[in-house]
Order: structure tokens, then C-alpha cells, then sequence
């Protein structure tokens, strides 16, 4: 095969493997309300994360005994991935099963992934990490615009106002802000770190916060009259949305620059309302539909820069999907 194909044919490969990522990530909310109708939403995320570190653990040690490349992780890079796995897991999964326990699975696929890049972005800006150029602070107004569009169309007006909804929406965000945190500190005190144990060590650090958590609840959960069908959700979960989306998206990433995915993020939210429809039932208000555009458009400005124009003018595409390997994404959200 020639040597331009097969860069072609890899390309290829490593988009579907983001986009089959982000599928499963759309998917993990509403597979995640469907648990919280059943159980309190701190054992929800427990039993998800618990079950994702048990897969990402056993996947570590087979690929460990098969490898003899890679030294063993210091205590000190240990702990360092523990307490990124600690907002990445644990605070971020707290802010998005409860939220998921107020309202619909369909606003929290809308919040979360757009709105955490743009959080990330804003702090980038703010601590003069990143410039500022007008397509940025632009990008960053209209995405800001949309939020709070969006934010009325969950409320209602009037009568008709849904405080419980509006909390949700109002958790989703504190959620989005946790992982933009996650975004940054994992950038900078992960580098240098292999991924797959870097991530297995945080989600499990994330897991046992879960469990702490969890404790005073697991008796409040009639074990015994749990559906199958939860059960079913919470097998597909850990495996899914967790292990498996993982695994994907750093194959991905092997080929394509994080910037890339970062955009290929935004896909996010059509999984995740499709799924909410689909299969729960859900709806989004009108205004609801205007802001999610606005603040996906907003998005887009912010965090892609000049990176769009110059791929398709054909211009440093090559470079750029394979500059700065070792950078994590803006956002990725795992659902």
C-alpha cells in the first residue's frame, strides 16, 4: 500500500475510533438516568466508576505482563494521578448523577460537553496561559450568551417555572467546571505519564471516593428489586462509556492531535439527546434548542482558534495532527 494511503487509511481509522468514543459518551447519560430512577445517585456513580476501575485494572496488568517496555509509576506519580482522578472522578461524577437525579439526562448532554471547554478556555485566558484574540473572546461571549438561553428555557417563566429542572441544569455546570479543572491539572501534572496507568490509577483514586460516599446509602437500595434492565445499565457503564471509550480514544489519539478531538467532542451532545429521546423519552424546550446552537457555535470559536480554517485551506493539516502528542485535550468528557 502506498505510503499516502496508508496514512489516509490510519486517519480514517482514528476518526471512527473518536466518534464511536463520543457515542458512547452521548450514551452514558441517558444510561446513567436510567440507573438514578432506580438507586440513590451516589451509589449510581459508585457502582459505574467502581466497575470501570475494576475493567481498567485487569486490561493494566494484561498489557503490563505482555510488554516489556515501561517502568513501574514512582509513589509520587501515583499519588499525582490519584489527585487529578479525584476531580476528574470523583467531584465530576458527584456533580453529574445528581444532576441526573434532578433533571433530564438530555440538558446535562448539552452542558456538559460544550460547556466545559469553554470554562477551560476562560481560565486559560483569565491566568494569561492562552491569548486572547478577538475569535476567542467572541467565541467565549457567544457561548456564554447560549448558556444563559439555555438556561431559561430549562427554567420556564411564569407558572410554569421548573425549579427542579433549573437546579439540575444549575449542577450540570458545577459539573462542567469540574472537569475543566480536571482538564488543566491533569495537562500539566500528568505529562510525562503513561496514559492507560495514569487513568487507571485516577479512576480508581476517583472510585473509592465514590465508595465513601456511597456507604451511608447502600441501604436505602432494595438490591433485591432492582430491574434487570439497571443492572444491564450498569454493566454497560463501566464497561462502555468507561473502559472501552477510553481504550478508543487514545487509540485515536495516537494519529490525530487532541485539538482535533477536542472539536470532534462537540458530537457529544447529538448522541446524548438522540439516546434521551429515544429511549427515555426526554425533550428539550425551543429556547432550549436556540441556546444548545448558540453555545455549540460559541464553543467552536473558542477552542479551535485558526485550527479549522487552515485544515481546510490544506495547510499544515499533516503538522498539526501531529503536534504536541503528549497534550490533553481541552475537555474530554466522559458522560
Amino acid at each position: 500500500m502506498p505510503e499516502g494511503a496508508g496514512r489516509r487509511s490510519q486517519s480514517v481509522d482514528a476518526h471512527l475510533y473518536l466518534l464511536v468514543t463520543m457515542a458512547l459518551f452521548g450514551s452514558a447519560f441517558a444510561s446513567s438516568k436510567a440507573v438514578v430512577g432506580h438507586m440513590p445517585h451516589q451509589v449510581a456513580a459508585f457502582l459505574r466508576f467502581g466497575g470501570g476501575a475494576v475493567i481498567l485494572l485487569v486490561i493494566l496488568a494484561f498489557i503490563t505482563s505482555r510488554s516489556a517496555r515501561g517502568g513501574k509509576l514512582t509513589g509520587k506519580q501515583i499519588a499525582r494521578a490519584a489527585a487529578v482522578g479525584l476531580i476528574g472522578v470523583f467531584a465530576y461524577n458527584l456533580f453529574f448523577f445528581w444532576g441526573l437525579s434532578l433533571a433530564p439526562s438530555a440538558d446535562g448532554s448539552i452542558i456538559v460537553p460544550v460547556l466545559s471547554p469553554v470554562l477551560t478556555t476562560l481560565f486559560l485566558l483569565i491566568t494569561r496561559r492562552e491569548t486572547a484574540s478577538a475569535r476567542r473572546m467572541c467565541g467565549l461571549g457567544i457561548g456564554l450568551a447560549g448558556a444563559v438561553v439555555f438556561f431559561l428555557g430549562a427554567g420556564g417563566v411564569g407558572s410554569d417555572v421548573d425549579s427542579t429542572r433549573l437546579a439540575g441544569d444549575f449542577v450540570f455546570l458545577l459539573g462542567a467546571a469540574s472537569w475543566a479543572t480536571y482538564s488543566i491539572a491533569s495537562k500539566k501534572v500528568l505529562v510525562g505519564m503513561d496514559p492507560l496507568r495514569a487513568t487507571t490509577y485516577g479512576t480508581a483514586a476517583g472510585a473509592l471516593g465514590l465508595l465513601l460516599l456511597a456507604l451511608p446509602f447502600l441501604p436505602d437500595v432494595e438490591w433485591s428489586g432492582t430491574p434487570g434492565h439497571t443492572w444491564a445499565n450498569v454493566v454497560y457503564l463501566a464497561v462502555g462509556p468507561t473502559a472501552v471509550a477510553y481504550l478508543f480514544y487514545y487509540r485515536g489519539l495516537r494519529v490525530v492531535s487532541p485539538s482535533t478531538a477536542t472539536v470532534v467532542m462537540f458530537t457529544v451532545p447529538v448522541f446524548g439527546v438522540t439516546c434521551a429521546v429515544v429511549f427515555l423519552g426526554e425533550s428539550i424546550t425551543g429556547l432550549q434548542l436556540v441556546g444548545a446552537v448558540v453555545m455549540l457555535a460559541g464553543a467552536l470559536l473558542a477552542v479551535t482558534q485558526k485550527r479549522l480554517p487552515e485544515n481546510a485551506r490544506g495547510k499544515a493539516a499533516p503538522d498539526a495532527d501531529a503536534a504536541h502528542p503528549n497534550d490533553e485535550p481541552q475537555s474530554l468528557t466522559k458522560g
